[in-house]
């Protein structure tokens, strides 16, 4: 094991300790105006962990939504990168893709990068919280083959008006098969600060990622997947295995690194009402806004590289039309004939937004509109010593938005929000979102909507290039219509919805794994359901989706899908202190052509050449919770056991691996049967 992996992890614990080892550090829990405590005694200056119960709550940028964190056991088990219907290559950390099928944004400047998301903090997305106690969550994953995801978040308020929070995550997982290791970094920091007048907001974030992947470019044969002489997966032969180079990392990686910095604030006018305590030693002010001007800048920087550093000389003929200088041999020298390629990204946005409010206190109208400003710089940099292209576009667009949420049950909510490019090579682009609803008292509520949108290609479809092939294509813009409905029901325990989308000009890798455009309009129509039956202490819960394209539509995507999990569920056990869920997983899905994932360009692409047939997926899982401490065990994947034959996407096609001059489809294939284990502890001081 490779300890210098965790360092950004130990030194993470040190500040920890430092922030909540001296009792003086507690944030207050009353305004400054309020009488101290008396700390005279040992008992109110004792440094221990308490149980005692943390108010803690968070809430979302623009949203006045008030949420809680996730203490769910039923589902605790599931790997949480993956959730509901995500799917990677067969390793955690690994490019991972929806078979839901789901669009790409794609109005506005971006880099185009998008496999990797799902285990990135993004800026749009960041919690900021809100506890009167330090608040502290460790969480830690162990699977077969040294699998390991690792989680640490702390938050606490320094000010009972001002919250910040810290979040670290680490995901290292080798694999079941040869050179598919993955490593990625993962951290957080978020603040909010409210005047003690509610005036003036601020709300900061930082998130920053550092994602590696070593591809292995899938498995060349997958009847070896039913061959007992293949039992250690290991020695399953894989596309991009290079023995000159070396036995267990790949000569193949893709890396993505990400940061970004975020700070909105906001100025509010309107009438202050104060509220004192009994003995007036304490305040509270309450504003209604009617006015509010706010200003929000970002900015951020991305770097995506590939690099192939003992290339195959026949590994890239059909992509780019050209030979290798060293083209006697099979394989190269490390680093003589190397594909390098680097794509970076810079930008800057600034917006200015007027906000005016109407209607009572508890169920305000918001209404906005704004301006905006963004800079983007992308560059090419095909190898290490010299940019070869570079692009800076400075782009001016329009902001609209009202907003009705329903902040309690039983109410009305409604929104709809534009976004409109109007100078630079993006002019043109738009978003329009529409959507109406009900909350029900019980729980849950109905919505119904709209999105559509007319955006540009990504910069890493337009533009390509090694030290070997300079690419560049032009595309007219893609324009997507969604129209989608959804119930839920607490009291039912039911929900559902519907989707459907209208694409036109889509844009995607074809089966060649060329960059192309779909000129024709194409629908992809989506039903889903879950459903839970509770019988005692049986719970019995189904999930159901039902997809299907129009015919030609270059999309893969399989009909059905489900997920269904049986479980004994108790919560007071041993004098109400235990908590417990066990029982069986299944998942499910019907016969298709699954995507294929382009190592070369990091994305997924379309392809039906190979139909997959797999059986449902079987896991035994235990459950329990003891106070703040949450635990699983899993034993996942048993058809393994009798079926190894779970494929999830193809590879690359190849031709005449090792001399046999056959050409191949590879796969990657699912773990084998594994146990996995995992906790997650809360600290409240």
């Amino acid at each position: 094991m490779n300890f210098k992996n965790y360092y950004p992890l130990l030194k993470f614990l040190l500040l920890l300790l430092l922030l909540t080892g001296n009792r003086h550090t507690i944030a207050q829990t009353t305004l400054p105006n309020s009488p101290k405590k008396d700390t005279s005694s040992n008992k109110s200056n004792d440094n221990k962990w308490k149980d005692d119960e943390a108010n803690i709550s968070f809430e979302q940028l623009n949203s006045a939504k008030i949420s809680r964190p996730d203490t769910n056991l039923h589902t605790f088990h599931r790997r949480p990168f993956e959730q509901p219907w995500y799917r990677n290559l067969g390793n955690p950390g690994s490019p991972t893709n929806n078979l839901l099928f789901t669009h790409e944004y794609k109005v506005g400047p971006t880099l185009g990068y998008h496999v990797n998301d799902v285990y990135r903090f993004q800026l749009d997305s960041l919690k900021f919280y809100n506890t009167t106690r330090p608040y502290s969550v460790f969480t830690y994953q162990l699977g077969s083959k040294l699998e390991q995801v690792a989680g640490l978040l702390h938050t606490q308020n320094i000010r009972p008006n001002w919250n910040f929070m810290a979040e670290y995550r680490k995901v290292n997982a080798p694999g079941f098969y040869n050179i598919q290791r993955n490593n990625n970094d993962d951290f957080a920091f978020s603040t909010n600060y409210k005047s003690l007048s509610k005036r003036y907001t601020v709300y900061a974030g930082m998130v920053y990622s550092y994602q590696q992947h070593d591809e292995n470019g899938g498995i060349v044969n997958d009847s070896a997947l039913s061959d007992a002489t293949y039992i250690d997966r290991r020695t399953v032969d894989v596309a991009y295995q290079n023995s000159q180079y070396s036995t267990s990392r790949s000569g193949v990686t893709n890396l993505m690194r990400n940061f970004g910095l975020l700070v909105q604030h906001t100025y509010t006018w309107g009438p202050v009402d104060t509220t004192y305590n009994a003995d007036s030693t304490e305040y509270t002010a309450h504003l209604k806004p009617r006015f509010s001007i706010t200003h929000k800048m970002e900015l951020g920087t991305e770097k995506h590289s590939f690099k192939d550093i003992a290339p195959d000389s026949l590994r890239y003929a059909d992509l780019f039309h050209v030979t290798f200088p060293k083209k006697s041999t099979s394989y190269y020298v490390a680093g003589g004939d190397s594909v390098f390629t680097q794509q970076k990204w810079f930008w800057v946005d600034n917006k200015f937004q007027l906000n005016g409010f109407i209607g009572p206190d508890d169920a305000q109208l918001k209404f906005s509109a704004g301006l905006g400003n963004r800079y983007d710089q992308f560059i090419s940099d095909p190898t290490p010593y010299y940019h070869l292209d570079r692009s800076r576009i400075v782009s001016n667009y329009l902001y609209g938005e009202i907003k009705k949420e329903a902040i309690k049950g039983g109410e009305w909510e409604y929104a709809g929000k534009t976004t409109l490019y109007f100078t630079g090579d993006y002019a043109g682009d738009f978003v329009l979102d529409g959507v109406i609803g009900k909350g029900f008292k019980q729980g849950g509520g109905f919505f119904a909507g709209v999105n559509q949108q007319l955006g540009s290609a990504p910069y890493n479809y337009t533009r390509y290039e090694n030290r070997y092939v300079d690419t560049g294509r032009a595309y007219n813009k893609e324009n997507i219509t969604t129209l989608y409905a959804t119930l839920q029901s607490s009291r039912l325990k039911l929900s559902g919805g519907v989707r459907n989308y209208v694409i036109g000009n889509y844009i995607y890798l074809n089966q060649k794994e060329a960059f192309s455009q779909n000129a024709a309009t194409f629908n992809v129509a989506q039903v889903w359901l879950r459903k839970v039956i509770k019988i005692g202490g049986i719970v019995f819960d189904n999930e159901f989706v039902l997809q299907q394209a129009t015919n030609d539509a270059p999309v893969n995507v399989p009909l059905f899908m489900g997920r269904h999990q049986l479980t004994y569920e108790h919560n007071g056990l041993f004098e109400h202190k235990l908590k417990l869920a066990t029982g069986i997983e299944v998942r499910e899905t019907s016969p298709y052509a699954p995507a294929g994932y382009s190592a070369i360009y990091n994305r997924f692409f379309y392809q039906n050449h190979k139909v997959i047939y797999n059986v449902p997926e079987v896991a035994v899982v235990l459950n329990f919770a003891l106070k703040h401490f949450r635990a699983f065990i899993m034993a996942d994947q048993l058809q393994q056991l009798l079926y190894p034959n779970t494929i999830l996407y193809t590879g690359s096609p190849i031709t005449n691996f090792n001399g046999n001059r056959a050409t191949r489809i590879p796969v990657y294939a699912a773990q084998n049967m594994t146990i996995r284990f995992g906790f997650s502890w809360i600290l409240i001081n």
